[in-house]
């Protein structure tokens, strides 16, 4: 296991992921734009729309648990270089479908469902592999930055430019991520060193997949902040599964452009991006537990502004102020996850945090597509903001001294 960063900066290995990763989240961004959108050529039922979040989501419920057993058994790097692979492959595929006219809903599906199990091998490892980069004490500082660029480039530059490729043709805006994640592929190759995690002795699968989850089942703070993450992700997956219909189209509340759906989705990268880069200074001015609960207040705006208003600049000033909230929250949370848990465990806590913050997704989406089919779109919204209150509720129980006394465990 190589660490080959200096103490003084991030290094060369670091920006290449950096550049590896950014290119990864433009293809991310301009796929799952393009997939809902291409969705409505073929359908304008709430449930069949809500399937393609629920099967981009779905695979965190179920392979998460194995995607981080191999990343604390193979080599993440390696790992991370044949999922993007494999994503592009897909992406190609769907492409091509599309070209011949050959493609309908089912076939969004099925590659929606490939490039969500490719991701929870993807991102498992890459937030696994950041410690062997970087020096522990630059782990905000590293995160911040990939965060920041991953959400411009995912949010911020994905969405406008999916809408365009969209409308200009559905093949274009399916092979672009394609060629996107091949060229990632290029520059994680630029990433010296081996990351395969030094075991002690050998174990099945099954057991690594026990071991990491008693540790996140025992560590009360880990568990606490995993299972608030789930109840955002539900909330937000619930919502934005159905804010297609609500936004897009003359008949739609909103009334906007595929484009301008687009760049209405930008405004809460455009919050991600300045919280990414500011977290660290939001968190010594305000402490991290303040940090988070301040946050927490901004996941109900992102999810519930829609049910008050349709106006566009309203809404998009509640994905903003949600964005921000985002940021300073996971660069806090992963940070601090980074810090406390041994390297051989990472990846495996990794997945388990994610199966319950994550796993939540499909059932949010699912749950989004429900209601809106027999209640309405407004209630989606409604009834996800209050949800999403649930956390700040919790978070009144856990401060500052909780977290310190957690990371001054981890370091004896």
């Amino acid at each position: 296991m190589t660490s080959p960063s200096t103490p003084r900066g991030l290094g060369r290995p670091f920006w290449s992921l950096w550049a590896s990763s950014s290119l990864s989240n433009l293809a991310d961004g301009v796929l799952k734009i393009a997939l809902p959108l291409a969705a409505l050529r073929f359908t304008d039922s709430p449930l069949l729309i809500a399937g393609v979040s629920l099967a981009l989501s779905l695979p965190w419920l179920l392979f998460s648990l194995p995607a981080g057993a191999l990343a604390d058994r193979l080599d993440r790097r390696r790992i991370m270089l044949a999922a993007n692979t494999a994503r592009a492959v897909l992406a190609a595929l769907l492409a091509l479908s599309a070209a011949t006219g050959t493609g309908g809903i089912w076939a969004l599906y099925a590659v929606a469902l490939g490039v969500g199990v490719t991701e929870t091998l993807y991102d498992t490892s890459a937030q696994s592999i950041l410690p062997q980069l970087v020096p522990r004490d630059r782990l905000d500082s590293a995160n911040g930055r990939l965060h920041a660029t991953e959400m411009a480039m995912n949010q911020f530059v994905g969405p406008p430019l999916g809408g365009l490729l969209v409308a200009t043709g559905l093949a274009l805006s399916l092979a672009t991520p394609a060629a996107l994640w091949l060229v990632a592929v290029g520059a994680l190759l630029l990433v010296p060193g081996r990351f395969r995690v030094d075991r002690e002795r050998p174990s099945t699968m099954g057991a690594d997949i026990a071991e990491g989850l008693r540790y996140l089942w025992r560590h009360r703070l880990l568990r606490a902040f995993a299972a608030m993450v789930g109840i955002s992700n539900f909330a937000s997956s619930a919502a934005f599964a159905v804010f297609v219909l609500y936004a897009v189209g003359p008949d739609s509340p909103m009334g906007l452009a595929e484009p301008a759906y687009g760049v209405l989705l930008t405004t809460s990268a455009l919050g991600v991006i300045l919280g990414s880069l500011t977290a660290s200074r939001v968190v010594g001015l305000l402490g991290r537990s303040l940090s988070m609960r301040v946050s927490a207040v901004t996941f109900v705006a992102l999810v519930g502004v829609p049910a008050l208003t349709a106006d566009p600049y309203l809404v998009g000033a509640g994905f903003f102020v949600g964005g921000l909230g985002i940021a300073v929250w996971n660069v806090t949370t992963v940070s601090l996850r980074q810090r406390i848990t041994p390297d051989h465990l990472l990846g495996r806590l990794n997945s388990g945090y994610r199966l319950l913050a994550w796993g939540t997704m499909p059932l949010g989406a699912a749950a989004g597509g429900v209601i809106a089919q027999f209640a309405g779109l407004t209630w989606v919204f409604a009834s996800m903001g209050v949800l999403s209150a649930v956390v700040l509720v919790w978070l009144l129980f856990i401060g500052d001294a909780d977290m310190d006394r957690a990371e001054a465990a981890a370091s004896k």
